[in-house]
This record gives C-alpha cells, structure tokens and sequence, in this order.
C-alpha cells in the first residue's frame, strides 16, 4: 500500500509532520522535517491529541466565559421559571377563601382550581411548534401578554365565573413561558454544557414551587387573594425588558409569509379539539362525574378519535407539529414514557400531600403548606444538584435509574402513614420519594436532547417532553381522584350513620372538596367518630400512594430502555444566541 502524502503545517514556526493512521514508518523527509526536541522544537507526540480522546468537560471559566447580553438573557429566563412556578403552585390553597368571598358554588371552586392546568396543557405543544416555524420571540412575546392580561382580569375578578376566565388567560400565556424558556436553553446553549444551565434552572423553580402555596395562604388569610395575580406584574416588568433587548437569537431564515405558510395549522387544529376533549372528561372525571357517565365517556371517545386523526395525519406536513423522527428511537421513547409517568406522580403528589395534612391531621392551609416543605425542598434542591451531578460524571443513566427507585419506594412509604403524627416519618419519607422526582426532573430532559438526529431539533424535542409531563400529570389526578372516590365510598359506607355536619361525605364525589371543612366541623361530632371519618380519608390517600408507586416502577422499567448517548456536542439549537 502506497503511504499517503504527509500534510505540513506551522506551529510556533516550526513544521510539524502529521500522520495518517497507515503511516507505520517515516521517510527521511520526515524526520528532516520534524522537530527535534533540545533545538527549540516540540516533540509531535507532544503537540498532537489522539483523534479519538475524549475532550474534557467545560470549566466553569468556560461557561461563564459569554457576553454579559448573554447572562442578562439567561436572567430573564430565570425569572420566568420563578414566575411560572409561583403562579402554578399559590392558588389551590386560597381557593376555600375566594369561594367563600365571591359566593362561589362547588363546580366555580373546582374550575377555578383546574382551569389553568388544563389550558397550559393544551397550549404547550402549540407554542412549542410555533415557535419552530416562527422563531421563539413572537410566540413568547404573546406569551406574556396572555399571561399579564390574565394576571389582572383574576385579580379585579368579581365573581368566580371571571376568576375562571382569568385562571385560563394566564394558562393560555404561562404555557408559553413554562415551555418557551426550555426550548431557549436548549438553543441558546450546547448540549456540552446544558447540564450546568438546566441547574441553574433548578434555583428559580425551587424558590417558586415553595413559596407559592405559602404566599398563597398568607395573601388569603392576612391580605387578599387578589395579590396571587397582582404579584405577577412587576415580575413581568422586570422579565420583559431583559427578553426584548437581551435576548438575540439568531434570525429565521424565511420571511413572516413563508414561515405562516409553513405552520402545520390543520394538525394544530386537530390537536387542539383532540386535547380539549380529551383532557376536559379527565378532569372531572370521578369529581364532577361518574367516570361511566355519558358527560365523561362521549368526550372522552371522541377526543381519543379526533386525537388518533391528529397522529395519522402528522405524517403529511413538512413542519408537523410532533414531528415523526422525533420518537423514531428508543431512548426518545423510553424518555417519553418516563416524563409522562414522572407527571403523573409529581403534580398529583403536588395536589395530594397537603390533602393529607388537613384531612388526616386537621392542619389548616396554611401548615400543610409547611407541612410539605421537606418533600419541596429537597425535590427542587435535587433538580440542581442531578444536573450538576451529570456535569460532573459527563454520564446520566445512572441517576435516571436511582431516580425511579427513589422515587417508587419513597412514595410506597407513603402508605405507612396513619393518623398517628410520627414526625420522623413524614419528613423521612418525604425526603427519598422528593429524591427521586427532582433527579427526575431534570437528567431526563438531556438524553431526550441528545437523541435528537439535528441539533435543530433540541428545542422541539425538550418542549414535546414538556408537553408528556404535563399530559401524564392530568391523567395522573383523574386516576388518583377515582381511586380516591372508590376507596373512601368503601371506607365511610362502613361507619354508618355520620353525624349532621358530615352528611356531606355520604357522597364520596365531595370528600376532596370537603377538607378544608373538616377542621371547622371537629368540635361538633363526636371525638370517636371524627377519628374514623380521618382514618378513611387515610386509607383513601393510601390507595392513591400505591398506585403512584406502581407507576414508578414502570417508569424504572421503562428507564431500562434508555441508552447512555454521548452529551459532548459543541453545536447550538436551532436560534442560537446572537449578542
């Protein structure tokens, strides 16, 4: 075999020879030509890095080494997480008072509550696909606007039915900003060093998912509600500016015309009717309406239809909403499955524990909120310090499957609780399932990413991710609610006559809406039977722990499907920062 040419090139004014891996001897040519060591040159061995060695990872200086424009954008996405988390998590503890306040009915209290859990969950897969065609900005920008807009139509509401009304506003917009500000860290940064950024996330989100439920009760018990809304505003005045004039993205290349005719507006379409339909039954399902009835079932069938629609068509379009090659291997699958389950157990969790503190415990709001503290804090403490764990090992598998056993076993624990108050317990527990949800939380996102076949595709395939968590989060409080109802029927039909004030819980469909009662109605009944009508909303928690917990443990096994894909990619997404 004929060895190849040498390739010459100057290094500190010296010629360095550089050889093929054919090459098994040297010419005399190369060796007049290669430096030697003792004349003021550098030995070849010492200047060259083998080909195939692995790069280290980024320092700190490195990450931090961008333009200031650069650490001002990431601020604004900061605050976004902190807005959106706050937002999320202040109202389902006030709710009580706003009813009482504005003669809410029933129905009005729990639409309130869900309404803005329900648009988020619709609108993200919208805004994520918009702003693959459009750029990020005008989608977030919109973002905004339905998310302030809302803020106050909810605050100056009068009645609940407004209250409602402003709930989905800010659903509509704080969809938008929760899943617009992922997709930018995905652009904005390289797939090397989004670990370090996603951590970053973590502290926001943190700070917001544990102060929301108590600025919730102490704006309700000591102020008024409405500052649940009002507060938004000036996080918003402070987070919009920074967006607009720091962060540059990189232009799209098609003009406004173009990019209209690109968006896929009849899967939209399709996706919207299918969503609403689908996920509306599931939300009064078990609360509202028997899961048998008619007002359940017929929305729920057709939206399973219009949905199955929405995923044969999306075959056509040249920019389909959830696009094909998105899902096309199995780590992204298996990814998928787990976000969709990680969902379910944590935002029911999220609408659970401190269901369990007032109803077992009689604790007002405002103390479940404390009360939960241990599993907030450590979650969110754990959606940081996962990251920084993957940033340090460069690997990500085995957090992702500690995670689900974390995750399963802590909230199996959760089925030892009585109604005896065993502090060591309830903060134990609390801590290894939290563990497990924030590893979760965040490891997943980066091999979802690194699955991706083009780095433009990062972005879209973070936000579809999203989009399955949110989604396995409303099934996961239909299934809970049902197992509740089911369990609690069962467990209060066995106590037989009830008391006056506690009528009420003969219907097992008011027993969730009823806790925050519960504590005012103990004085009147009997001690005995009041720790009855406890033990059966405790053994109706417990059902829910364990079905959460078996969810977790198809989550581990779906884990076991993810591959460890190499995270060391220098190119970012599909707008990358252009200050």
């Amino acid at each position: 075999m004929t060895a190849k040419p040498p390739q010459q090139q100057s290094h500190q004014g010296v010629m360095e020879i550089q050889r093929t891996p054919d090459d098994s001897t040297s010419s005399s040519t190369d060796l007049e030509k290669a430096p030697v060591a003792g004349d003021g040159g550098v030995l070849s061995s010492e200047l060259s890095t083998p080909p195939n060695a692995p790069k280290p990872p980024p320092t700190l200086r490195d990450k931090l080494n961008k333009p200031i424009r650069f650490h001002l954008a990431f601020l604004s996405l900061l605050i976004m997480v902190f807005i959106v988390s706050i937002d999320a998590t202040a109202l389902a503890v006030a709710i009580p008072k706003v009813a009482e306040e504005l003669n809410g009915t029933t129905l009005e209290a729990f639409w309130a509550n869900i309404s803005f859990m329900l648009t988020v969950t619709v609108v993200q897969p919208i805004y994520t696909s918009t702003s693959d065609v459009l750029g990020r900005k005008p989608p977030l920008y919109a973002a905004f606007f339905l998310f302030g807009l809302g803020s106050i139509i909810f605050a100056v509401a009068p009645s609940l039915p407004i209250v409602i009304l402003g709930r989905s506003v800010q659903g509509l917009g704080g969809g938008g900003i929760d899943v617009l500000n992922e997709v930018i860290v995905a652009d904005i940064t390289t797939l090397r060093e989004r670990a370090f950024y996603i951590g970053l996330l973590s502290i926001p989100m943190a700070l917001g998912t544990i102060l929301g439920p108590i600025l919730g009760a102490l704006f309700s018990d000591y102020v008024t509600w409405r500052w649940i809304g009002w507060i938004n505003l000036p996080l918003i005045g402070v987070c919009l500016p920074l967006t607009i004039w720091c962060l540059k993205l990189r232009p799209m290349p098609d003009t406004f015309k173009e990019q209209l005719a690109r968006i896929d507006w009849t899967g939209m379409g399709l996706f919207t009717v299918g969503a609403v339909l689908f996920t509306l039954p599931l939300s009064w399902a078990g609360s509202m309406y028997p899961w048998v009835s008619y007002n359940t079932l017929l929305p729920l069938f057709i939206g399973v239809a219009v949905l199955a629609v929405f995923v044969w068509y999306e075959a056509k379009p040249v920019e389909p909403m959830f696009p094909y090659r998105i899902f096309a291997n199995r780590t992204a699958a298996s990814t998928l499955v787990g976000s969709f389950i990680h969902g379910m157990v944590l935002y029911t969790l999220l609408s659970y524990l401190p269901l369990f503190f007032q109803s077992v415990f009689l604790e007002a709001p405002l103390q479940s909120a404390i009360s939960i503290l241990p599993f907030c804090a450590v979650l969110m403490s754990f959606t940081g310090i996962a990251a920084m764990g993957v940033e340090w090992t460069r690997k990500y598998l085995w957090e992702i499957w500690a995670g689900w056993v974390f995750l399963a076993v802590g909230v199996g624990l959760f089925g030892l609780w009585g109604t005896e108050n065993d502090t060591g317990m309830r903060v134990g527990f609390q801590v290894v399932a939290a563990i497990g949800l924030g590893t979760l939380f965040t490891v997943p996102p980066i091999p979802m990413q690194a699955s991706a076949e083009r780095s433009e595709d990062q972005g879209l395939a973070v936000g579809i991710l999203v989009a399955f968590r949110l989604f396995g989060a409303l099934i996961g409080l239909a299934i809970a609610a049902t197992a509740f109802s089911s369990q609690f029927a069962v467990s209060i039909g066995s106590l037989g006559e009830l008391p006056e004030a506690a009528k009420i819980l003969e219907n097992p469909n008011e027993a969730l809406g009823f806790i925050p009662y519960l504590r005012e109605i103990a004085h009147e009944i009997d001690p005995v039977q009041m720790d009855e009508i406890q033990l059966a909303y405790a053994k109706a928690l417990r059902v829910v722990f364990y079905i959460l917990a078996a969810f977790g443990a198809v989550g581990f096994l779906a884990s076991l499907l993810t591959k460890e894909l190499d995270i060391e990619s220098e190119e970012d997404g599909k707008q990358g920062f252009d200050g």
